[in-house]
């Protein structure tokens, strides 16, 4: 972010309306009406829509397909069952009626239609020709319908425009005699191919997308803010949450950076970092980072993971002294796996953890015992194993020394992380959490990945709020640096 003073001007476009209208009073908005109700859904929707595709790099549209056993997929069965039993009837009478095949036909036409490139001159002219709607239209008054030569120059169409994942499916097509269930597929797999194209085009567009990014998310965010004054609240809340923690934090520590007004940059990032340790009851979540919480959570969730493991690791080395069994081949890695295995999932919540941590220290001790035994070492004194089986129980403490000790370790290297910017390398690794080291990288990366781009995109709107927490009425704000 810009110095604060001038955030709102730098990073805000001509036609961006005043972003600092954070004087609105608070509480239920005036009633509004179905029209601006639904002109607020249709912003939502699209701004959480254009921002799951730029961030999401497997983002990808999948054809819509309700539950079978609910009501809407029970009706939809039923419905489709009835058209092509219907279908089916017609083409078996005596002379068949071809009515609903022609509609059928038209549909098919505009679907491959719409498959099209601008350069697919010579395969639209084959399209137009062949499927002539007035000629087969003719052709059905004379009983000289041949629906298997169109069906067949519908799949060779298909096959020249499809993805190769597609192509067992058009192999498949070739071998249906039935025209019924030939033209059902063939609409099944139009729907597959026309996602596949839908897909194509986003990935194509999203070097564009990244480009005009940041002033689209910005604007629908405004119009947000401008229907809904309160949008800001838990927002507002959160930051002074985080400049609360970090002027406590700089009171607590000694030297020269415990002195002096508070940076933007320091409580933003604590902000940040206070969203990978989220209560998931809590529903004030920011609704400037909402978009991103789903990854946020899961980001956390792998954080405190990560700090179990490394305790567990750090717990188990301080045990076994100088026995060199962590120098041993395959330990390491075997004993990572057995840690990560048992405390997959147990993180959320506290009884779960506790029943993990006891199970898990029985497990480590058997895989020291068996490394030892293998190096032909003794076994670890019992006072030593009963010892870290009580340290890794402990371990669900929220309070735990090793676990808390770990845990500022981590959070000290993602300041470091985001004080460094999304193009510089991560900052180098404590000793303890040496062992987890390409684990944390690539989390630190993932993680201020997302911080740069929201930074980026509601900066203006983050810079009154900051402004008022850290220049209080009367006070100067000259020399405050908020990058």
């Amino acid at each position: 972010m810009p110095n604060l003073r001038d955030e709102s001007a730098d990073d805000s476009p001509a036609d961006l309306p005043c972003l600092e209208k954070l004087d609105s009073p608070t509480g239920s908005p005036p009633t509004a009406s179905l029209s601006s109700l639904m002109e607020l859904e249709n912003c939502v929707s699209n701004l959480s829509l254009a921002h799951e595709i730029l961030v999401n790099r497997d983002f990808c549209f999948k054809p819509r397909s309700p539950p079978t056993d609910s009501l809407e997929g029970r009706v939809t069965e039923m419905m489709h069952r009835a058209f092509w039993d219907s279908l089916q009837e017609q083409l078996s009478s005596d002379p068949p009626n071809y009515s609903h095949a022609v509609i059928l036909l038209q549909e098919v036409k505009t679907m491959l239609l719409s498959l099209l490139l601008p350069g697919h001159v010579r395969l639209r002219s084959q399209l137009e020709e062949v499927l002539d709607m007035e000629l087969i239209q003719q052709e059905v008054d004379h009983g000289a319908l041949d629906l298997h030569r169109l069906a067949a120059f519908v799949i060779n169409t298909m096959a020249s425009l499809c993805a190769p994942v597609r192509d067992p499916e058009i192999k498949a097509l070739r071998d249906l005699e039935n025209p019924v269930e030939l033209l059902r597929e063939i609409f099944r797999v139009l729907g597959l191919m026309k996602t596949d194209m839908v897909n194509f085009t986003v990935q194509s567009l999203r070097p564009h997308l990244m480009q005009q990014a940041v002033q689209y998310e910005r604007i629908k965010f405004q119009q947000i803010l401008e229907q809904q004054p309160d949008s800001l609240d838990n927002t507002t809340a959160w930051l002074q949450a985080a400049a609360s923690e970090e002027s406590s934090s700089q009171s607590d520590s000694p030297g020269p950076q415990s002195r002096g007004p508070l940076s933007a940059t320091a409580v933003l990032n604590r902000a940040y970092i206070r969203l990978l340790r989220w209560d998931p009851q809590d529903q004030k979540y920011p609704e400037t980072v909402l978009m991103d919480r789903a990854r946020l959570d899961a980001l956390g969730r792998r954080l405190r993971t990560l700090v179990l493991e490394a305790s567990v690791l750090l717990l188990t080395s301080a045990q076994c002294g100088g026995s060199g069994v962590f120098s041993l081949q395959g330990f390491v890695g075997k004993l990572r796996q057995s840690v990560t295995a048992l405390l997959e999932g147990s993180h959320t919540r506290e009884a779960d953890l506790k029943t993990a941590l006891l199970g898990l220290g029985e497990t480590v001790l058997q895989q020291v015992t068996e490394g030892l035994s293998a190096q032909g070492g003794a076994a670890l004194p019992q006072e030593n194993q009963d010892l870290l089986k009580g340290q890794i129980s402990d371990l669900w403490k929220h309070n735990n020394p090793v676990r808390t000790l770990l845990g500022e370790r981590v959070q000290g290297f993602l300041q470091a992380t985001l004080q460094g910017g999304p193009a510089k390398r991560n900052p180098d690794l404590p000793a303890p959490l040496g062992l987890v080291s390409a684990e944390l990288a690539e989390l630190g990366t993932a993680f201020g990945r997302i911080v740069h781009f929201n930074r980026t995109v509601f900066g203006p709107f983050y810079a009154p709020i900051l402004r008022k927490l850290l220049f209080p009425p009367g006070e100067a704000e000259d020399g405050e640096d908020s990058r």
